[in-house]
C-alpha cells in the first residue's frame, strides 16, 4: 500500500493507503522526493478550476528516484532511464499530437485531450500526483534524468513556477533594454523577473508583497521593489512611472493569481507595450475595464499564457543546470513537509507566510 494526500471537492485533505499499481508496458513507478505546494493547489481547495475529477492527489511538478520499470524506457536525449535513476516528468499528459491545436495552431497547451498529474487526473486513477509517496508514471509521460538528488530539490525550488515563467517571458518578446515590471512575487512572479533580466531586460520592478518574499528577491537581484502592503495602487502606478520616465514600462507581466491586479496593471503600460497575463489560471472572478482607455488607445498588445509545454520544461531543467550556482535556490524553499503535515503546509501557501512549501512524502 502506498501513504497518499487525497484532495476532496469540499477542500478536506486525507491520508489514505492506495494499491501499489501493476506496471504496464512502457510505465515507471517513482519513489517521491519532493513534489511543491503550487499556487494552483491553493485554487484546486477552494474548487476554482472547472472539469477537476476530485478526489485527486495534488502535485503536479515532482522528483524522485526510479523504483521499478516495465520494459525500456527513454528520456528526451534517448538516454535508456534505469532502476535508481534520479528523474523528474513533465505533468502534462496525452497531449494528442493528432488535433488541430496541436498540429494547425501549434498551441499544444489549448489540447483538448490534455491530462494534467495532480490536477484533471482522478485519485481513482491511481498515483498519478506526487503528495503520494510513489507516482506511478504512464506510458509516453516525458521524462528527464537528473544529476543527483541534491539537484532534484534545487529544481524544485523552481519548480512549476519556472516553466510556468519561461512560456509567459517568451511570450512577452523582451527586448534588449526594456524595463519589464513584473506583477506578483510568489514563485511564479520571481521566476519572470529572473528570466526577465536574462533576456536583457534594463529594469525590473517586482510588485507585490509581503516583505519577506521581497527581500529573497532582492537576493536573486531584483532591486526595484514596490511593497503592496506599504503602498496603495494610485502610489505604486506613481512610482512606476517615477521609475520608468512617466512613460511606464515597456512590459507588464501579472502573476498574481488575483483579478483587481489586471486593471492595476494596464494602467501600468507605456503606450504600444505589451502585457502578458499569466497568473489567472483559475477563475478567481470578474473586473470591468474600459477597452478604449486601456487597451484600443493605448496601442497595446494583451496575451495571455496557459500553462507550459513540454519545451518550457526542458528549458526550466537546463535553466537550473546553467544557473544553479548563480542564485540562492535554497532560498525559495521555506520548509519541507509530510504527507501529515499537507494541510499546514497549504494554510502557510494561503496565507503568505511561505515562499514555496515542499512536501517529502517520504520524510
Amino acid at each position: 500500500m502506498v501513504k497518499s494526500a487525497l484532495l476532496s471537492e469540499d477542500g478536506e485533505i486525507t491520508i489514505t493507503d492506495l494499491d501499489e499499481p501493476e506496471l504496464e508496458s512502457g510505465s515507471v513507478l517513482v519513489t517521491t522526493l519532493f513534489s511543491e505546494v503550487c499556487g494552483t493547489d491553493v485554487h484546486l481547495v477552494h474548487n476554482q478550476l472547472i472539469g477537476v475529477p476530485y478526489p485527486i492527489i495534488p502535485g503536479h511538478v515532482s522528483t524522485g528516484i526510479i523504483e521499478k520499470m516495465n520494459g525500456t524506457v527513454r528520456e528526451i536525449d534517448d538516454c535508456v532511464l534505469e532502476i535508481g535513476d534520479v528523474i523528474t516528468f513533465l505533468d502534462v499528459h496525452e497531449t494528442c499530437n493528432a488535433c488541430w491545436y496541436c498540429l494547425v495552431a501549434k498551441e499544444t497547451t489549448r489540447c483538448p485531450k490534455r491530462k494534467v498529474y495532480g490536477i484533471t487526473y482522478s485519485a481513482n486513477d491511481g498515483l498519478l500526483g506526487g503528495w503520494s509517496e510513489k507516482i506511478y508514471l504512464k506510458p509516453g509521460v516525458k521524462i528527464l534524468k537528473l544529476p543527483s538528488v541534491e539537484f532534484a530539490k534545487t529544481f524544485i525550488a523552481g519548480g512549476c513556477g519556472l516553466p510556468t515563467a519561461i512560456h509567459a517571458i517568451q511570450r512577452a518578446h523582451i527586448q534588449l533594454g526594456d524595463t519589464v515590471v513584473i506583477q506578483g512575487s510568489g514563485p511564479v512572479g520571481l521566476m519572470c523577473a529572473i528570466l526577465a533580466k536574462q533576456s536583457g531586460a534594463f529594469k525590473v520592478i517586482l510588485v507585490g508583497g509581503p516583505k519577506q518574499r521581497l527581500n529573497i528577491a532582492r537576493e536573486f537581484g531584483i532591486t526595484e521593489t514596490i511593497n503592496i502592503d506599504k503602498l496603495s495602487s494610485k502610489d505604486r502606478l506613481k512610482q512606476i512611472l517615477q521609475l520608468t520616465n512617466y512613460r511606464g514600462a515597456d512590459v507588464v507581466v501579472e502573476a498574481t493569481g488575483v483579478p483587481s491586479a489586471v486593471k492595476e496593471g494596464f494602467d501600468m503600460i507605456r503606450d504600444g507595450g505589451t502585457y502578458v497575463i499569466v497568473g489567472q489560471y483559475t477563475d478567481a472572478g470578474d473586473i470591468t475595464i474600459n477597452p478604449h482607455l486601456d487597451i484600443n488607445k493605448k496601442h497595446l498588445t494583451v496575451k495571455g499564457s496557459w500553462g507550459s509545454d513540454f519545451s518550457h520544461f526542458y528549458l526550466a531543467v537546463n535553466f537550473i543546470k546553467t544557473y544553479h550556482n548563480t542564485y540562492p535556490w535554497a532560498k525559495m524553499i521555506s520548509g519541507e513537509y509530510s504527507l501529515d503535515e499537507v494541510p499546514q503546509a497549504l494554510q502557510q501557501v494561503m496565507n503568505h507566510s511561505v515562499l514555496k512549501a515542499v512536501i517529502s512524502p517520504n520524510k
